[in-house]
C-alpha cells in the first residue's frame, strides 16, 4: 500500500510541471500518507497507545524481575548485616 502511494505521488509530482494543482494532489497525498501511519502505528494488536503499550511492558518485567530475586536479594542483605554484626562484637 505503501509503495502505491509513493507512486502516485512521484507521479503527481511530476505532473506538477505541466498544471500545479497535481502538486496540490501529491501534497494532499503525502499528508494523508502520513497522518494515517502515525495513526495506525498505534493501533497494532490489541489497540491503544503504542509508547504506553511499550512502557506497560517494560514495567511488568521489571516487576518480575524484582518479584523473582527480591527474596535472593533479601536473603544476602541479611546475611551481610549478621556477618557485619559479627565482626563488631
Amino acid at each position: 500500500m505503501i509503495v502505491l502511494f509513493a507512486i502516485l505521488i512521484v507521479a503527481l509530482f511530476g505532473l506538477g510541471f505541466l498544471n500545479p494543482l497535481w502538486w496540490a494532489g501529491a501534497a494532499v497525498l503525502i499528508f494523508v500518507a502520513v497522518h494515517y501511519g502515525r495513526g495506525r502505528a498505534g493501533s497494532r494488536g490489541q489497540g491503544g497507545n503504542f509508547e504506553y503499550r511499550d512502557y506497560r511492558d517494560y514495567r511488568d518485567r521489571e516487576n518480575r524481575w524484582d518479584r523473582r530475586y527480591r527474596r535472593q536479594r533479601q536473603g544476602l542483605w541479611r546475611r551481610q548485616d549478621r556477618r557485619d554484626e559479627q565482626h563488631h562484637r
